[in-house]
Parts: C-alpha cells; sequence; structure tokens
C-alpha cells in the first residue's frame, strides 16, 4: 500500500482503516507491538517505527503500512500521565492510539485475524508474550529491542531488521535505525509533489513537513531523555541515546513554529513531572501501570517497576497506615499476585531521593510454595550483586515476602527480571 507523507494524526487514522479492513476482509498486515508493559519507550518506539517504516520506501520494493499496536487495553492509556502530557505535543489524542481493544476478541482472533495474513515486528522486546505471542509468535518477522537477546528470532529477518543491542531508550535504536530514510525524505520530493512547485506553494509545503517532522521528533525525543534522566544518567545513556537525541533535536529546530520556543531541560521536566504524579491512582493501578510477566520453568513471574518509593505505596492502601508497617502492602500484593496466577511477583522502585539522590528498593514475594525456591535462589545467587539491604522480612507457611534497599542502581528490571527468571528456571519441576 502507498503511504503517503502526511502528519502522524493522519497516518495513525490510516492505520486504524488498514487494521479494520484487514479484520473485516483477512486482508494481510503489518503490525508494530511494544511490550506489555507498554512505557513511554514502548509507546513511542512503537508508532514512531510504524510512522517512518511506513512513509518512507526501502531500498526495494514499496512501502508497507506498518500499524502500531500499544500491548494494552484502551482504558490503561489513563495510567500513563507521562503519555498524556506527551500526547499534545505530538498533535495527536488518546482516540488516534491502536490498542488491543482494537483487535478481535483473543478467544476467536486467530480466525478472525488469520495468523498467515500477519506480520509481526517488535520493539522494546524480543519474544512475543502471553496470548498475542500463543497464536502469532511464529510471524515475527523483525525486532528491534534493548533488553537481552533470548534468541527466539531468526538471525535473518529480510527485510525488517533484527536490532538487539545495549542502549538507555530503544526509541533511540528505531531513531538511528530509520534517519538517513527519514533525511531523505525530509529533503526530498514531497507527497504533494510540492517540490516541483515554484514560490510560496514549495515553501508552505516545506513549512508542514518541518512541523510533522517537529512533532514526530518530540514524541520520540521523550522517552529517550525520560530514560536517561535527559542523558544524565551515566548507567544508562549510551552513543546510541546521545545520537538519537542530536538527530531529534536538529528536527525539532528546522522548525521555526515549535523550534524557536523549545528548551530540551524544560521538555524533560514537565513530561518527568507527569511520570511522577501517580496521586491519581489507586495502587492497584500503580502496580498495572508498568507491569510485565514472563512465564519460566512452569511459573509465572509478575514485576511491576514504580517511580515511587515503597513507603509511597503503603501510604496508597491505607493512608492512615504507618510509613514503616509492612503488612498491607504484603496482603495488598498478594492479592495482586494471585488475581494473575503468579508464583513470584516483583515490585521494583526507582525515585530520587529528597537526601540520597537516585535510589531504588525491590520488594520479592513468593506468591505460594513453588516459589518458595526461587526467591531464596534468587536472594542467594543475586543479593551480593544487587547489594540488597535488608528492610522487611516476612516468611511463614503461606508466602516468603522481602523488601530491600538496593545499592546497585545501575542495575534497573532489565537487569533483576533475568536473575529472577534465572532462578525460576534453576529450581527443579
Amino acid at each position: 500500500m502507498a503511504v503517503p507523507r502526511n502528519s502522524l494524526r493522519a497516518f495513525l487514522t490510516q492505520a486504524r482503516a488498514s487494521l479494520e479492513k484487514a479484520i473485516n476482509h483477512h486482508e494481510k498486515i503489518t503490525l508494530v507491538i511494544g511490550n506489555e508493559s507498554a512505557d513511554l519507550d514502548s509507546i513511542t518506539s512503537s508508532i514512531v517505527y510504524a510512522y517512518l517504516k511506513s512513509i518512507t520506501h526501502p531500498a526495494q520494493g514499496p512501502a508497507t503500512l506498518h500499524v502500531p499496536l500499544l500491548n494494552i487495553p484502551k482504558a490503561d492509556i489513563n495510567l500513563r500521565p507521562e503519555l498524556l502530557a506527551l500526547l499534545p505535543h505530538a498533535n495527536i489524542e488518546q482516540r488516534h492510539l491502536i490498542t488491543l481493544d482494537d483487535l478481535p476478541s483473543l478467544t476467536n482472533i486467530k480466525d478472525i485475524l488469520l495468523p498467515a495474513t500477519t506480520r509481526w515486528i517488535l520493539v522494546d522486546h524480543n519474544v512475543l508474550q502471553g496470548k498475542l505471542g500463543a497464536i502469532y509468535a511464529d510471524r515475527v518477522v523483525g525486532v528491534v529491542d534493548h533488553h537481552a537477546d533470548e534468541g527466539k528470532i531468526p538471525n535473518d529477518t529480510g527485510s525488517e531488521p533484527r536490532i538487539i543491542t545495549t542502549s538507555g531508550s530503544c526509541t533511540s535504536l528505531v531513531i538511528n535505525h530509520c534517519r538517513e530514510a527519514w533525511d531523505r525524505l525530509s529533503t526530498g520530493t514531497s507527497s504533494t509533489g510540492a517540490a516541483q512547485a515554484q514560490g510560496d506553494t514549495l515553501m508552505e509545503d516545506e513549512a508542514l513537513s518541518s512541523l510533522w517532522d517537529a512533532q514526530v521528533a518530540q514524541l520520540a525525543l521523550a522517552s529517550v531523555i525520560i530514560d536517561t534522566i535527559n542523558l544524565q544518567d551515566e548507567h544508562k545513556t549510551t552513543e546510541h541515546d546521545q545520537h538519537a537525541v542530536t538527530h531529534l533535536e536538529a528536527k525539532i529546530h528546522l522548525c521555526a513554529k515549535i523550534g524557536s520556543q523549545f528548551d530540551r531541560t524544560e521538555f524533560f521536566n514537565k513530561i518527568n513531572d507527569a511520570k511522577k504524579d501517580l496521586s491519581p491512582l489507586t495502587f492497584e493501578e500503580i502496580l498495572r501501570k508498568d507491569y510485565k510477566q514472563w512465564s519460566e520453568n512452569g511459573m509465572i513471574l509478575g514485576t511491576s517497576a514504580v517511580v515511587q518509593p515503597i513507603s509511597f505505596l503503603k501510604g496508597k492502601i491505607n493512608k492512615n497506615s504507618d510509613s514503616k508497617d509492612y503488612r498491607a502492602l504484603l496482603e495488598a500484593s498478594k492479592l495482586f499476585a494471585r488475581e494473575r496466577g503468579l508464583c513470584v511477583f516483583s515490585i521494583m522502585t526507582a525515585y530520587e531521593s529528597e537526601h540520597d539522590g537516585f535510589a531504588r528498593e525491590l520488594a520479592v514475594l513468593a506468591v505460594d510454595e513453588r516459589g518458595l525456591g526461587p526467591c531464596k535462589k534468587f536472594l542467594e545467587s543475586s543479593g551480593r550483586k544487587l547489594q540488597l539491604d535488608e528492610v522487611d522480612t516476612d516468611e511463614s507457611d503461606e508466602h516468603w515476602f522481602h523488601t530491600w534497599k538496593q545499592g546497585n542502581i545501575s542495575s534497573s528490571r532489565k537487569q533483576v527480571a533475568p536473575l529472577l527468571r534465572e532462578a525460576m528456571s534453576a529450581i527443579s519441576r
């Protein structure tokens, strides 16, 4: 399908129509999907990859419309205040986003969205998980990711990339992969043919294209600077991120309407402040906001990343509770975990401490007796590596629950979750 150069808003409208047509008429479709936590990086990398791949032609063959699919139901968009703060900068609204609710029911999806008619590109993960993974895993044809390679994607992915490497933000990898084609498009003939025009018509068309570029660039830039603390986090920032920021800022400053007023630090503070504001959310919503799960050795691990300390979560559960009392947190965590059939559940916090600067905490819960062995194994094998300093402990016949200050602040969920999974794999079933 020929995909004209257009605004991100118009592209998302076209992508939705293409998905609906594929569902109704069993037509071929290419989908770009981030991971199940659907954090800002997953969302922007899927949208930006789909947009740039759709409007730029490959070296051989026509452009293919790529549909960006958010790996959450529509209602969960409201759990992401940083996304809501960012959308106006890209001139899009919630209604333009394509979510799991736009797919057929998972109970009969394979009979409507036929696997053979689909192509899937993964961003910000490299294994398609859950019910979608059970149906479409062998239809994955490309990946851009910054997590550990799980070896599930073939080495040869044809016209789509296989990029799995370390970076602070997956969106950085997307931008660096697409930048040459994007630059050629930005300096070449527009979809309206206005490059052949003269005078004011050409100038107006260039101004419009630069505006569209700047809107997409702001969407992408937000994830990169949020994930790298505005390139100040030495543990996460890589050359991929630095190159991406340089490129994106150049796109923004080429647009007179946006670039003349743009300040990266001010932009970062606005999105970051929105991300940290969890006050409107309930305890359960905070855990859902950035949640991932994996199946390992017949057991299910769930993890929630939170941008406030554990004391904040305790206060959410019971505003009158003592911030040092962990029991309400334990019971609420058990309820959340049991509703999802978990054996092991972990809460990983990352936040700015008023006195100590950036800090991390870790809570791990063995939900039932199957999770007990893996949790003990994890503490034995990784406690020293993560520099875990005990805060709360509760062990009984019904559960195993520990919370720690994490001294090794360079280890985020990308490092901690694999350690938990390794401990689960090491236990005999």
